[in-house]
This record gives C-alpha cells, structure tokens and sequence, in this order.
C-alpha cells in the first residue's frame, strides 16, 4: 500500500501540464537531436525498418513518431481476420463479465468507465478484449485493424499515468481513466472498439486521419510519448488467435478472426 501511495504521489508530481510542456517543448526541439542515436541503441530499434537515417530526424518527437519503410510490414487482406493496429505485445486477452468488467495484471478496470458509460459498454458484455502494450521501442503509428465504417471518435480523460507494469500494478485504474481516444467502428453486422490510451503526457495521442471510412491497414493516428491500444469486441463475434501470453505482435498480422459470415 505503501509503495502504491508513494508511486502516484511521484506520478502526479511529475505529471502535470507544466512538466508535460517542458518535456514536450524539448522533444520537439533541435536540442534534442543529439539523443536520438543513444535512444535508439538503448531500445535496439531496427534501423533497416525505418524510414530514413539517424540524421534525418531533426529531434526525439519526429524519431519517436517515424514511419516504416514502404512495404515492410505486409497486410493480412483475408476478409474474415483482424489485424494488430500497431506493433507491440499482447499482454492479456480475455472476457468482459456481465458487470461490465475485465480483469487485467490482478485488478478489475469497468469498460463503461473505460467507455464513458453503461450504454456505450452494454454491447461488449461477455465479448472479448484484448490488450497491446507499446514500449518505447516500439514503431508508435496506429492503423486500422480492418475494413469499417467510423461510427463514433471521442476522448475522455485529461491525464496520464504509465501503463508499463509498474503502471498497471500501482496505478489508479490507468487502462480506464488515462487519456483516450475511442474510436467505434462499424464491420457489416460487427462493432469494434479501439481506445487508444496514452501514457505520462497529456493529449500524447494524435489523430490525424478523419475519414468516415477505414481500409484495413490503413494508418489513423499516433502516440506521441507512450501507449496501449485496449480492443473490444461484442459476444460470440471476435474468435481470438490462441497463443502464449504476453506475445510481440507486429502491425498487419493477423490476431484473430472474424465470427460473422460474409453476407
């Protein structure tokens, strides 16, 4: 208790839009330019996947936010799988009980908290949810894990706490009160919902793609400083793809199929 009471009594005052600015303001700055090497070598990125050189980044947000290579991360377009949107690892997947519930790391979060209300959640009860956490070596552009229509984009939240393991361990409910986007989006008979939690920055998840319709793969946004990307999906409609937990995945590869029969 005490070590929790302490961690988000460090958390929060670091965390606020003073130090956010100042850490923000810096990223974005050519002072910043000379730590884009040792940030890479420190979490192994892959230079042969990147779009450009270590010189070509003028600072640590641009780096943080690169794009890949054309063509280096392949899309699965079979019609009944849901790709991962981003690269990362699945760190749980599982059932939201009729409580509208999860439980994730030993502690329960509320999707309708997660949401932003009971009416928004009531279709994801006894559905799936899954879970992908994004370290700082990862590539932080977001895509679309299939073909739909956006139905609803809103945010909810105006702070951050980290959703690392610490985060998750001594954290106040961070999945479901961070920073967030919600994006709904509509496959035929199929909703799915994508909330993009962001982590230690305020507003650290950018938006930048406002079409009302999505291609599968197609990119749609990205995290700034740091993230987790919680997808839900309604009962009997998402048949998850069985593996060892916690598992990297990559953006374009298959985590699961569709249930729903082509029409």
């Amino acid at each position: 208790m005490l070590k929790e009471i302490l961690y988000r009594a460090l958390i929060r005052a670091t965390n606020g839009p003073v130090f956010s600015s100042i850490v923000s303001r810096f990223a974005r700055s050519s002072l910043s330019q000379p730590f884009i090497k040792p940030y890479a070598k420190v979490f192994r990125i892959n230079q042969n996947e990147m779009d450009g050189s270590w010189n070509s980044y003028p600072n640590l947000h641009t780096f943080f936010t690169r794009r890949l290579k054309a063509g280096i991360r392949p899309i699965d377009n079979q019609y009944d799988t849901v790709i991962s949107p981003v690269d990362g690892v699945i760190e749980d997947i599982g059932k939201v009980d009729l409580n509208q519930e999860i439980m994730v790391k030993g502690k329960k979060y509320s999707i309708a908290e997660m949401l932003g209300g009971k009416e928004q959640a009531k279709e994801f009860v006894e559905g799936i949810y899954m879970i992908i956490y994004l370290s700082p070596s990862h590539y932080h552009r977001i895509h679309s894990p299939l073909a739909g229509k956006k139905i609803n984009q809103y945010s909810l939240g105006n702070r951050s706490f980290p959703v690392n393991a610490l985060g998750l361990k001594y954290g106040k409910a961070t999945l479901a009160t961070n920073y967030r986007i919600i994006t709904i989006l509509q496959h035929e008979k199929m909703r799915l919902a994508m909330v993009k939690v962001g982590a230690m920055m305020i507003n650290s998840v950018q938006v930048i793609n406002q079409n009302d319709t999505w291609e599968k793969g197609e990119e749609v946004a990205y995290f700034s400083f740091g993230s987790t990307v919680i997808m839900l999906f309604p009962q009997a409609a998402f048949e998850p793809k069985l593996q060892a937990l916690p598992t990297p995945v990559k953006y374009g590869e298959p985590i699961g199929k569709i249930k729903t029969k082509r029409p």
